[in-house]
């Protein structure tokens, strides 16, 4: 337990000069908060060792400049495969019925919702829905049967919706 006190102490006596070493070398705040929360995750799992370290704060710099890097390269690669793929095809609006599904759906419990969309957009089948979500299959049963009824008192006018994938993302 006096490891992680002492971590807790290096914490908070270093993460205000971290966020601010991080938004330098990322120049962004969103960026920033993201690799010193990774290199906090990494001084976590290495604290053992870290904290033995003549300069455990430097040994975090040290990540967060690497973080940042590796950032930096995947994103360059990243522009270059999309420079040499062209710009993206032109997308469309989405059709006035995805615009009155997605706000019905908005309107349907998360639970409901969740498993309408793993059934629909993933084409998960009840048993596979129930694994990943962690409930008995006649839980998922009775979510696409109550998330269906609900949508259709939304929608009373849509006697069929045909939903692709684009048109939600």
């Amino acid at each position: 337990m006096r490891d992680a006190q002492s971590f807790d102490e290096f914490y908070r006596s270093t993460s205000r000069r971290m966020a601010r070493y991080g938004y330098a070398v990322a120049g962004d705040h969103s960026e920033a908060q993201d690799l010193v929360q990774e290199a906090y995750t990494r001084a976590w799992r290495h604290w053992g060792r870290l904290s033995a370290h003549p300069a455990p704060e430097a040994w975090l710099r040290l990540v967060v400049s690497r973080l940042a890097a590796d950032r930096w390269r995947r994103l360059r690669s990243l522009r270059g495969a999309l420079r040499l793929a062209g710009p993206p095809p032109a997308v469309g609006p989405p059709s006035e019925d995805s615009v009155l599904l997605l706000e019905a759906l908005r309107q349907v419990p998360a639970n409901h919702r969740q498993a309408l969309a793993l059934h629909y957009l993933f084409d998960m089948s009840v048993e596979e829905i129930a694994r990943e979500v962690g409930v008995p299959v006649g839980t998922v049963k009775s979510w696409l049967s109550r998330g269906r009824s609900r949508l259709a008192a939304l929608l009373p006018d849509l006697a069929s919706v045909e939903l692709e994938a684009t048109d939600v993302a």
